[in-house]
C-alpha cells in the first residue's frame, strides 16, 4: 500500500468465484469505512479469478450471515480483467492461489505491486493467519469466521490508509 494516495482511493477485492469472500470484503469495507472515516473517499469493487459465476449474487449463506451483521451484499460476480490493474490503487486477494493468479495477470511490475494479501492486514488473535479461507464447501460457522477475519483485516486496512493521509 502506497504511503500517499489520491483523494479517491480505489480498492478491488479478489477471490476465486467472486461469490463469497471478495463481495463480502467489498461490503464490509464499504460499511466500516463509512463509520470509521466518513470523509474518506473510497471506490470499492470485487472480482474473481474464475468466471463461472459471472452475474450471480453472492452465495446465499454469505448474504444471510452478512445481513445479520448489517451488510447487504448486492454485488454481481465478475471476472478480474487486466484493465482492473490500471483502475485500482490496491488489489487485495484472499489466498495464495488468488495471489499467484492475479500476479500472473498483472501487465507489469508496477501493477504487481498493487497486489496485496488481505491476511497481511489481520491483527490480534488473527495475526498469525496467512489466508482468508474459502467457506464455500463449509457450513455457516465457516462463513461467520470469514466475516470475522474480514472485519478485522478491513479495520487495519482503514487504520493504515488513514494514517497515510
Amino acid at each position: 500500500m502506497s504511503k500517499t494516495h489520491p483523494k479517491l482511493y480505489k480498492v478491488l477485492f479478489v477471490c476465486l468465484g467472486n461469490i463469497c469472500r471478495s463481495p463480502a470484503a467489498e461490503e464490509v469495507l464499504r460499511v466500516r469505512a463509512a463509520a470509521f472515516s466518513p470523509a474518506l473517499q473510497l471506490e470499492i469493487d470485487s472480482a474473481g479469478t474464475y468466471s463461472g459465476h459471472r452475474g450471480e449474487l453472492p452465495d446465499p449463506r454469505m448474504r444471510r450471515c452478512g445481513q445479520a451483521r448489517g451488510y447487504v451484499m448486492t454485488h454481481r460476480a465478475r471476472p478480474l480483467q487486466v484493465r482492473d490493474f490500471s483502475l485500482f490503487d490496491a488489489i487485495l486477494v484472499m489466498d495464495d492461489n488468488n495471489y499467484d493468479t492475479v500476479c500472473r495477470m498483472a501487465p507489469d511490475a508496477e501493477a504487481r505491486e498493487k497486489v496485496l494479501r488481505t491476511a497481511d492486514f489481520l491483527t490480534g488473535e488473527y495475526a498469525t493467519k496467512s489466508t482468508i479461507p474459502d467457506p464455500y464447501y463449509g457450513d455457516m460457522a465457516d462463513f461467520e469466521y470469514v466475516l470475522d477475519l474480514l472485519e478485522n483485516a478491513t479495520d487495519e486496512f482503514l487504520r493504515r490508509l488513514t494514517t497515510c493521509s
